[in-house]
């Protein structure tokens, strides 16, 4: 499906060309490569490797070969093979992974974070939640820290 097209299925009017050159400005800020995508995939198996791959260790190194993958490269992260490609350059066994998908080992997982994020409201990653306060996409370290020393500040003088 189109990013235009999931745009308009969920009722929101979103200019697609200036969303991408704001995504591609704020990826050259983290040296991240990206290419302007016009496709978008369901990442619900990207999800559930992701968990998995977190529970070795991997979580990191995996997030980055997927955003790479669909990002940098426009593959289908939705496609099985893909997946399991991703894992082994992340440092994760291939039939491991083989199994994760089959059995959707994670699938309850990851059924219970989207149950939270809607309960959160959240509608854009990342988003990040510290106290009271959300800070919502990606954002460079200072802007990160300040949050963070603003609630540690309020719970030391509570």
């Amino acid at each position: 499906m189109s990013l235009e097209e999931l745009f308009k299925k969920k009722g929101r009017k979103v200019n697609v060309n200036k969303v991408m050159d704001q995504l591609k400005t704020t990826a050259k800020t983290f040296g991240l490569a990206f290419e302007n995508t016009t496709m978008t995939y369901n990442s619900r198996l990207a999800q559930e490797m992701g968990l998995w791959a977190q529970t070795k260790g991997f979580g990191h190194s995996f997030h980055m070969e997927t955003f790479k993958a669909y990002f940098a490269n426009g593959e289908n992260i939705g496609q099985k093979d893909v997946l399991l490609r991703l894992a082994e350059r992340a440092g994760l066994d291939y039939n491991e992974g083989k199994k994760v998908i089959e059995t959707r080992k994670f699938s309850d997982a990851v059924d219970s974070d989207w149950r939270l994020s809607k309960a959160k409201g959240v509608a854009a990653v990342p988003s990040f939640f510290i106290g009271l306060d959300r800070l919502v996409g990606a954002k460079p370290y200072e802007i990160l820290k300040r949050l963070i020393d603003k609630y540690n500040e309020t719970n030391i003088k509570a």
